[in-house]
């Protein structure tokens, strides 16, 4: 058996975005029946802007690169955009359809958790699909804790789905006073 090269953890650049929309694209084709319209995907230049953006504003925005290929993307935006919120983001990570199965979704969780930590943020939200039980168990494993379930709020395949939410606090930021942020964040 062959040995798989190491998974690099860094920042996107726009030489990333291709990538990382054939990525999405796939996940959210995927989740859809045949017949439903998925034209509002965003374009790349929606997402080279998207990305600086949330670069300019602190956000972790990275990628997991193996043998020069994108093997998967993970980003935070704010969880509420109203000031009292500043401190909680809500997450995302998706990861090639090739490449699931090998520790790219935990690698990019364990970066996001630490630069998200380093950024000052205090929580950390995410939305998993209820049957998603591999997103489900590497939330636990990274200490998130379910918090709420959102019975049946999405429809594919001829059935209704569940949303659920999981939550973690991120280190000192959990419990130290919140260092001010500037208001330019939100």
């Amino acid at each position: 058996m062959e040995q798989e090269s190491a998974v690099i953890i860094r920042p996107t650049r726009d030489s990333d975005v291709d990538a990382m929309l054939a990525i999405y694209r796939h996940h959210i084709r995927r989740g859809v029946e045949e017949g439903v319209d998925d034209n509002d995907t965003p374009q790349p230049d929606d997402l080279r802007d998207r990305r600086k953006n949330l670069k300019n504003r602190r956000f972790p925005h990275i990628v997991a690169v193996r043998d020069g290929e994108v093997v998967g993307y993970a980003y935070v935006v704010l969880f509420r955009k109203r000031p009292a919120y500043r401190y909680t983001v809500k997450h995302s990570i998706y990861v090639h359809h090739r490449h699931i199965g090998r520790g790219i979704g935990s690698q990019l969780m364990r970066g996001l958790i630490d630069a998200c930590a380093a950024a000052g943020f205090r929580q950390m939200i995410g939305y998993i699909d209820g049957d998603n039980t591999a997103s489900l168990a590497i939330h636990e494993r990274f200490g998130f804790t379910r918090v709420g379930v959102l019975p049946a709020v999405a429809y594919r395949y001829g059935r209704w789905a569940d949303s659920v939410m999981v939550q973690r606090s991120l280190g000192a930021g959990a419990t130290a006073p919140p260092t001010p942020l500037p208001l330019s964040t939100y």
